[in-house]
């Protein structure tokens, strides 16, 4: 992989287009950061980690789909124990937000844009209640550098596994972090939903949909 360090961005998405596979923009301060249905990604300057990976983009639109899974047991695996994936692209500690995660398409490539919360300790008001950090969680300030190495490996790693078998590949390993499983839940497919999917997540099926009540939902925000 080849990393570009930035010091200020708009976007570490914005960066990565028009690149080549596997190179890897990292910014200290990104200023538009935004997460699915053009979320605000919020992060204070030089505490956190905001990058984004460009990866090939596969043929197989099917399990193309399943990228931000990926990069979510990704980042949950490399982060340690207690760290969960909640579908279809956030990473959990508990029942706080530690890591979002935005994949586009560009081309014949995807970026993969990745923001975690590693070294912040407080939050604005209006995620207060529901984001958390590594230093929070640990106690203890994160080695930024190594946190990204960690994270980077992982996610190469469970790559390379996922591009040659898909995400039944990596389905078992999925299950062991999967945040939503036996929870009471409402699926949105926009801010403006008025009739959300309610019922249990049973599970994510081999194809990457979320099981509410024995239906596959194959996109959507989910709320619990």
């Amino acid at each position: 992989m080849i990393i570009h360090r930035l010091d200020t961005t708009l976007s570490t998405n914005r960066d990565a287009r028009n690149q080549p596979p596997w190179h890897v923009f990292v910014a200290r301060e990104q200023t538009a950061g935004r997460g699915r249905l053009d979320h605000k990604w919020l992060a204070e300057a030089g505490l956190n980690l905001t990058f984004s990976v460009v990866v090939p983009a596969l043929s197989d639109v099917a399990q193309s789909a399943t990228l931000p899974l990926v990069a979510g047991l990704a980042v949950a695996q490399a982060l340690g124990p207690g760290f969960t994936v909640k579908w279809p692209n956030d990473v959990y500690f508990g029942e706080r937000k530690i890591c979002g995660i935005l994949c586009e398409r560009d081309g014949d490539k995807v970026i993969v844009g990745i923001g975690i919360n590693v070294n912040a300790t407080r939050f604005p008001p209006e995620i207060a209640d529901r984001a958390t950090s590594l230093r929070v969680v640990h106690g203890r300030e994160f080695d930024l550098e190594a946190v990204l190495a960690s994270v980077l490996a992982s996610f190469r790693g469970l790559y390379k596994k996922w591009e040659q078998g898909g995400f039944p590949a990596l389905l078992e390993d999925f299950a062991a972090r999967d945040h939503l499983k036996n929870r009471q839940v409402s699926v949105f497919q926009t801010d403006t939903d008025l009739e959300p999917l309610s019922g249990t997540a049973m599970g994510v099926t081999a194809a990457g949909a979320l099981l509410v009540d024995g239906q596959a939902v194959f996109a959507g925000e989910v709320r619990f």
